[in-house]
């Protein structure tokens, strides 16, 4: 040093000092660096991560990060409360509550999610991909993760059974095939006197059948509608007070169609949609469109038994059976009826029933319903 230079000897004095101060800012910096993450409660925008439904779509995970093709994002809005100081570089993982998370746009096919979380501060929240030992969301807590769907799927009801667009503007008198295969069906407008008979033969035989139902005859039989249901037969629309169709304009038409399903389906019946028959066979190209109108496919018959005439109408038990017999080919919907004739009381339809089958099983023929149509 330059004793003779007064800069010289003033930088030699002033030298610690400086070295002083330096220390003291450098210290304030760490400890300011040092000090735990603020305790607020961000509000922040995070992903939802959830795999595309399938059989190992088991789980969801929070992810901060873009997702991946085989993902589906959505955004959720993660409300934080207060939590404990985390020291830097620390890690903590923990099931997030319910109460946490509120879904504002969501559509998350899953019920659970994993959530690993750490440095949680102010301005962000960083979740890293969950590692061995995460939590799971109880299944408890699924009512966080399901919200309503967009509306477009609120604003248009499940679809109903279809009307296949190959039987409009039809009055199906068969069912298209040439497998040996016949339809048994049986109309229910009067009583309910064969009803018994007719559900003892096909249950001894196992065979299915087809029963169209009025709405009237619903609401007077009850039982007999919960008992063909309870046997898994299948029911169609017959109308709701049996009319002449052709005499009606649509709107009537419509009306007792849509009459007649409502009092199957409150008497313990199953849907008659989209299975409909005329009363009395009764129908033009006006009436049939009315009825593909409201989704119903016409089904008329290829043989009709004729029993309904009873004994005082010149028929007979045999008489029935030989109709049948001389009219069956592949596809074959046979007409019969459930009710008596109403001036002598036979039931020439349930009486012929299991002679009919038994002879049809013989030539080779199986029994379908008239959803083989469908």
């Amino acid at each position: 040093m330059n004793r003779s230079d007064p800069a010289a000897i003033t930088a030699h004095r002033l030298g610690p000092l400086v070295l002083a101060v330096l220390l003291a800012l450098s210290a304030q910096a760490c400890s300011t660096a040092a000090e735990p993450p603020p305790t607020t409660r961000p509000s922040v925008a995070t992903t939802v991560s959830s795999p595309s439904p399938g059989p190992s779509a088991r789980a969801s995970t929070l992810d901060p990060g873009p997702p991946s093709t085989s993902h589906s994002a959505v955004t959720v809005l993660t409300t934080l409360p207060t939590v404990p100081s985390i020291s830097p570089g620390a890690t903590s993982s923990a099931v997030v509550p319910s109460s946490w998370l509120t879904i504002t746009t969501a559509q998350v096919t899953d019920t659970r999610a994993t959530v690993t979380s750490t440095r949680i501060t102010s301005s962000s929240v960083r979740v890293p991909p969950p590692t061995a030992g995460h939590s799971t969301l109880p299944s408890s807590w699924s009512s966080t993760l399901h919200t309503s769907p967009p509306p477009s799927w609120t604003s248009t009801p499940a679809p109903a059974q279809g009307l296949p667009a190959g039987l409009a503007g039809l009055d199906i008198e068969r069912i298209p095939t040439s497998r040996s295969v016949v339809a048994l069906t049986f109309d229910a407008g009067a009583n309910a006197d064969g009803l018994p008979s007719i559900l003892a033969s096909l249950r001894a035989t196992g065979v299915p059948a087809t029963f169209f139902l009025t709405g009237r005859w619903a609401t007077t039989f009850p039982a007999g509608v919960r008992q063909i249901a309870a046997a898994h037969y299948r029911i169609g629309n017959h109308s709701d007070t049996h009319p002449m169709m052709t005499s009606l304009p649509r709107e009537a038409i419509s009306a007792e169609l849509t009459a007649a399903r409502a009092k199957i389906l409150a008497a313990g019946g199953t849907d008659p949609l989209p299975l409909f028959r005329f009363p009395f066979g009764d129908r033009d190209s006006r009436t049939i469109a009315a009825v593909n109108r409201v989704g119903y496919v016409a089904v008329r018959w290829t043989v009709d038994t004729l029993g309904w005439q009873g004994t005082n109408g010149g028929m007979t038990r045999r008489a029935v059976i030989d109709r049948v017999l001389a009219a069956v080919r592949p596809g074959c919907i046979v007409l019969m009826h459930l009710g008596s004739n109403p001036d002598d009381g036979t039931t020439l339809d349930a009486d012929a029933l299991p002679t009919i089958i038994s002879a049809l099983q013989a030539g080779g023929y199986r029994f379908v319903t008239l959803d083989a149509l469908l």
